[in-house]
């Protein structure tokens, strides 16, 4: 076992930033931390890598983290700004020369996408870019355990998915990761196990298909009406079944129902403005196991962002 934590808590005075978490990871996985801003994942991974003092047992590999030596670890913290006036080799060679032992300059720069940049200043890579480099330097001493605390959060959509394919191959390599994150469709892509984070508790806690064949809820048709009272009146006289949707109007059907859903509105003069049939995600779990006022646009995709 690479961690393991046990009713772990943590207080910034009157606030409860963790709650008695507990968690597991095994050797070799994905875990991936997943909730809102200021669910407590940050303070979680200072928790785990011994990097600030909470009540409860942590432990790596099978020692407290105290015990256990730096080169075992990569750790890309949230807020994490290198030099911007050397390039991605010098970036990388630099951290590699904080270590006992490095892996060569070229090589990490080759796993994490930048071969062809490597000689580019770090302020005129692109967001994405910017945090390969940053994951690079995690890497450069070839660790067991890497920990990335929001990897992706301000990169554009296209640096996004090139980061998860870096996250993917480490994986594939052995390389144990654990990553937070406030985007769910990160934490469906690349987990092999998901923590489900809210008010510093762990709501939820397994694999993304197990999280969505316990919490999920039915497959549904999403409805945007000129009218939702009259709309979900007019559903639950015909005998349908509305779910609860903070987003759209949302039923429970399969494709096969959609055209009598289309005619019951039709028939109750309710004008439907958009139509999408689709399975719960990830997003839908963490609503439904949050207990709190979450913003649905944090948890999506956010605006294309060049850092």
């Amino acid at each position: 076992m690479v961690i393991r934590a046990e009713r772990v808590r943590r207080r910034y005075g009157e606030t409860a930033a963790l709650d008695g978490v507990s968690l597991s990871v095994g050797t070799g996985t994905v875990f991936v931390l997943a909730g809102p801003n200021g669910a407590g994942k940050t303070t979680l991974i200072r928790a785990l890598t011994g990097t600030t003092r909470v009540d409860g047992t942590v432990e790596l590999f099978g020692k407290p983290p105290s015990e256990v030596s730096g080169e075992r670890i990569g750790l890309l913290p949230q807020e994490f700004a290198p030099a911007d006036r050397l390039t991605a080799r010098e970036l990388v060679a630099y951290y590699g020369g904080l270590h006992e032992e490095s892996r060569d300059t070229d090589t990490v720069l080759e796993d994490v996408g930048l071969t062809e940049t490597a000689d580019t200043h770090y302020e005129d890579l692109s967001g994405g870019q910017k945090r390969r480099v940053c994951v690079g330097t995690a890497l450069v001493n070839d660790p067991e355990l890497l920990v990335l605390d929001e990897p992706t959060t301000g990169v554009d959509p296209a640096g996004r998915h090139e980061l998860w394919g870096v996250i993917e191959g480490l994986a594939e390599r052995g390389t144990t990761v654990v990553l937070t994150t406030h985007y769910m469709a990160e934490a469906e892509r690349l987990a092999d196990r998901v923590g489900l984070l809210a008010d510093g508790r762990l709501v939820a806690l397994g694999s993304p298909a197990e999280l969505l064949e316990r919490h999920g809820g039915a497959d549904r048709l999403v409805v945007a009406v000129d009218d939702q009272g009259a709309a979900t009146r007019a559903l639950e006289r015909a005998g349908y079944h509305v779910l609860p949707d903070e987003r759209h109007l949302a039923v429970g059907v399969g494709p096969e129902e959609i055209p009598a859903v289309v005619e019951t509105l039709a028939d109750a003069g309710v004008d439907c403005e958009r139509l999408t049939w689709r399975q719960p995600d990830l997003e839908d779990v963490y609503l439904a196991l949050a207990g709190v006022d979450v913003d649905p646009q944090e948890l999506s995709e956010p605006e294309a962002v060049r850092a």
